[in-house]
């Protein structure tokens, strides 16, 4: 790329960029771009960056308080999360913020158990506390809690219907030789040498569905929120046990399914808040920009970003975080420890070289058709992304693909420089490092 394209595109995001302030009024343009949307996708370049959670939650807490948004919905498994919507909607035994997410201990904890989701959830219940209709949720999408989910499922139908209890426990004992294990299923059936339990969680969810008015009202004590819950627990593990005889074949094929989860569980969320509910998405860039704007999407990946955007239109706003360099906290593998990682410079040739080249440290950058820079960003670059696993030795092959941002998404908040989130159990290797400068205050 020669010099004077790259100086006309700095220049270019240069006049389009709002400085990031500190100020009420920093979001003020984001606001007016959501306008009328239903559905606000709002992404993080890693699940461990102290900026994207805070910002997130400030543009979030504008959405509910300004904009009517009813519900809060993350890249988190359905029954941790509930207990949480339980909490902040005074429907709870949890006495406390940090109780109430007690329900996250599967790794990566730190992604839910931290000191900026302490501080929102905090802040959550306080905003419902005086307001006896319309408060706000918060609500898992993912598909991993699939013993979670059974558990439930039995839960519910115990108090509901005790014969409907018993035919649930039999089609979920299916599982019952690999315990916990649920990858050694997935294994074992996906290769032929166990019997899938397809059949028998899909008999489950559809007797659900068919009943669904019968079971809703058959204990007068038991709130149709409870049924809700119960049926998206069965939906869960009719799909997590898809995807993880899926895993084990073609990584696109689990990653769609999980993703196609995640566009469900929302749809039918909509569906159970009301026809004009409002909900905004946590969850990464690579969930929440559209796939048909990244080299994965052309090798036939799909996510969520992408559905919702078929699915809602012009009334769904896509959000996305980009970092140049700090500090992260992430794991080396999985299960393994949570450590506080320093992340590289970006690559040259990336979006996020590119943004640090304009001398502003926070900005955000509409994507509009009407803004100079859309059009000359829209040539494909480098784009890192950062999971629970940060590798720096193979950054380039680990974390970066090619996208097109202004068909990605909508908008973007850029941080220069950032930090690790803070967990709320810190390990020794995340210890090793700088002393951290705030506190959960939800306590």
């Amino acid at each position: 790329m020669n010099a004077k394209h790259e100086h006309d595109l700095i220049s270019a995001v240069r006049q389009s960029a709002h400085p990031l302030t500190g100020s009420d009024a920093d979001f003020d343009p984001l606001l007016k771009l959501v306008g009328d949307s239903r559905v606000v996708l709002i992404g993080e370049a890693s699940h461990g960056t102290h900026e994207f959670y805070r910002l997130r939650a400030q543009i979030t807490k504008r959405l509910i308080a300004e904009k009517e948004f009813t519900a809060v919905a993350v890249e988190a498994d359905w029954p941790d999360a509930y207990r949480v919507n339980q909490y902040v909607r005074f429907d709870s035994a949890d006495e406390d913020a940090i109780d109430a997410l007690a329900g996250f201990r599967r790794f990566p904890a730190w992604m839910w158990r931290n000191a900026d989701v302490l501080d929102f959830v905090g802040w959550l219940r306080n905003y419902n506390e005086h307001r006896h209709s319309k408060r706000a949720g918060f609500y898992g999408l993912d598909l991993y809690s699939l013993h979670g989910s059974m558990r439930a499922v039995l839960d519910f139908l115990d108090k509901a219907d005790p014969d409907a209890a018993r035919r649930a426990r039999y089609r979920y004992s299916c599982f019952e030789d690999f315990g916990e294990d649920i990858q050694a299923y997935g294994y074992a059936a996906s290769y032929g040498l166990s019997k899938s339990c397809e059949d028998e969680v899909v008999s489950q969810w559809m007797e659900m569905r068919q009943r669904a008015a019968d079971l809703a009202s058959r204990d007068g004590r038991l709130a149709r929120d409870a049924f809700f819950f119960a049926e998206q627990n069965a939906r869960l593990v009719k799909n997590a046990e898809e995807y993880y005889r899926s895993m084990f074949h073609e990584r696109i094929s689990s990653w769609n399914l999980r993703d196609t989860h995640m566009a469900e569980t929302l749809d039918a969320l909509t569906h159970h808040l009301g026809a004009t509910s409002k909900i905004v998405v946590w969850a990464h860039n690579s969930h929440l920009g559209d796939a048909r704007a990244t080299e994965m999407g052309q090798q036939g990946e799909l996510n969520l970003g992408q559905l919702v955007r078929q699915r809602y239109g012009n009334q769904a706003t896509l959000i996305g975080f980009t970092t140049y360099t700090g500090t992260v906290t992430a794991a080396s593998g999985w299960d393994a420890p949570a450590e506080r990682k320093h992340v590289r410079p970006a690559l040259a040739g990336s979006y996020e070289a590119l943004f640090h080249e304009t001398g502003i440290q926070n900005f955000l950058l509409p994507l509009g058709p009407k803004e100079k820079a859309t059009s000359l960003l829209r040539e494909p670059r480098l784009e890192r992304a950062i999971g629970v696993i940060y590798l720096p030795r193979s950054e380039r092959a680990s974390h970066y693909f090619h996208a097109q941002l202004p068909d990605q998404f909508d908008a973007i908040l850029h941080c220069d420089e950032t930090r690790a989130v803070e967990p709320l159990e810190r390990t020794a290797a995340w210890k090793i490092g700088e002393v951290p400068e705030t506190y959960p205050s939800a306590l």
